[in-house]
């Protein structure tokens, strides 16, 4: 029977998605041989995590499902353990990039990693807590249906389960490495309002995330199929794709990873929407199996984002978002040219090569990002109103914002150098365990 990790980090309420999510784990153990290790990483206040405990401790009990339930302390005490064992430099830094203060979608998803890892788990499927499972019939629609069914499988094994395939006979002993699918609903940043009020504006600020030198038609079409996900129409029958998995088509909200993810970690960037994309990137730039399906997720906004203060903070890591893809669409080419450089004799991706890509990114010249942040404060002011209250926050942080991109960037590179000694020492480091004094019974790590 095989050990896998269904995981869902949190820093909100969300005790809808804990219920759907232990839902989605009772499909998998009635349908798959498999044991669910059902990983919530709690960043919430402490009322919140106790509200949390409380949903997970009602759920029904299953032998084959086990709820770990980590609050940021146990999280922290267990990383400091892999850390220190791993006997890695700059041990203080790689807690702060594991563990930030900060926001951070990369550092949460690989802290899922290291302890899927230490749980023995071959495989991540992550979900997010600001979505929710499409219902067909009065049924749930789950993802992992399609994940257990191919993921880690031999493309020519998983062939035979899926509705078609573009992958020719040179992939057939290669690992399905990904399988994912995207989401209906809203957009997945929230950037809705601007496209409401001036469309010209919206292509001008989203088309900010392509290449400087992309000519208009091509940055329109990315323009145009960006946080869209698969729109809003609903799941009606299923269809699966093996091949290599364009990441437009798929999100992290509906993901699962086989391998890779204890290879190379994402980005553990703050304050940066899409710092966690990487994986998906890179599984497609070096061209490995995955399934695409349409089992889609539905995304919906927290009231949060609604007032002043969470539209600020989620705008600036919008903008930190447009700053980063100087960096990363060089990286995304590099990946994309280097082809077979990219893997070592047993056909797994090289993390060096990769780390070295990163750091050749570093060096990069400012003048895309510097072009970047002018024609934001140019299309906020347009905008009026909050946003050209953003503008002018923007103009205070200029200098500090183009630093954070190169140094995140930096950061990166030294956790892709050291996280294969992470990763090891995670798979001999006991797991965290959890328990509420006011709980007469918690399923803790073993």
């Amino acid at each position: 029977m095989r050990k896998i990790c269904l995981t869902l980090p949190t820093n909100r309420l969300c005790a809808s998605a804990l219920v759907g999510m232990a839902e989605e784990a009772t499909y998998a153990v009635e349908h798959f041989d498999v044991e669910v290790h059902l990983l919530v990483l709690d960043s919430c206040d402490v009322p919140t995590v106790r509200e949390h405990a409380a949903v997970l401790d009602s759920l029904p009990k299953n032998p084959r499902i086990v709820v770990h339930h980590l609050p940021e302390t146990e999280q922290r005490d267990f990383l400091r353990r892999v850390i220190a064992r791993s006997r890695a430099l700059k041990a203080d830094q790689l807690l702060d990039l594991m563990l930030p203060n900060a926001l951070s979608y990369g550092a949460c998803t690989n802290r899922a990693f290291l302890i899927g890892s230490a749980l023995g788990c071959e495989s991540i499927h992550r979900r997010d807590s600001d979505s929710r499972y499409q219902v067909v019939g009065g049924q749930q629609v789950f993802p992992i249906h399609h994940e257990l069914t191919s993921l880690g499988k031999r493309v020519v094994d998983a062939a035979c389960n899926v509705s078609d395939s573009t992958l020719t006979a040179a992939h057939s002993n290669k690992t399905v490495a990904m399988v994912g699918s995207s989401f209906v609903g809203e957009l997945s940043v929230d950037i809705g309002e601007i496209e409401k009020i001036d469309q010209r504006v919206y292509y001008d600020i989203v088309s900010l995330w392509a290449p400087g030198h992309w000519p208009e038609d091509r940055k329109r079409q990315l323009v145009d199929e960006s946080f869209r996900g698969a729109g809003t129409d609903s799941f009606t029958h299923d269809h699966s794709v093996l091949t290599v998995v364009d990441p437009m088509r798929v999100d992290m909200c509906n993901i699962s990873f086989h391998g890779v993810h204890e290879r190379i970690p994402l980005p553990p960037a703050t304050d940066t929407i899409g710092s966690d994309y990487f994986l998906i990137h890179l599984i497609h730039d070096a061209a490995l199996p995955g399934v695409l399906h349409n089992r889609n997720i539905v995304n919906f906004y927290t009231g949060e984002r609604r007032t002043d203060p969470g539209f600020m903070a989620y705008q600036m890591r919008f903008v930190k978002f447009l700053l980063s893809m100087l960096y990363f669409n060089f990286i995304y080419q590099r990946m994309a040219e280097t082809d077979e450089a990219l893997f070592d004799n047993r056909g797994h991706v090289r993390s060096s090569a990769i780390a070295d890509l990163v750091r050749e990114s570093t060096r990069l010249d400012r003048t895309e990002n510097i072009w970047r942040l002018t024609s934001l404060d140019t299309s906020y002011r347009k905008l009026g109103g909050r946003y050209s209250t953003l503008a002018d926050l923007l103009i205070t942080r200029r200098q500090r914002l183009l630093d954070e991109a190169q140094h995140d960037m930096e950061d990166f590179a030294l956790l892709i150098e050291t996280w294969a000694a992470l990763v090891q020492s995670a798979h001999n480091t006991p797991a965290p365990t959890h328990r509420f004094p006011e709980q007469q019974e918690w399923n803790e790590f073993r």
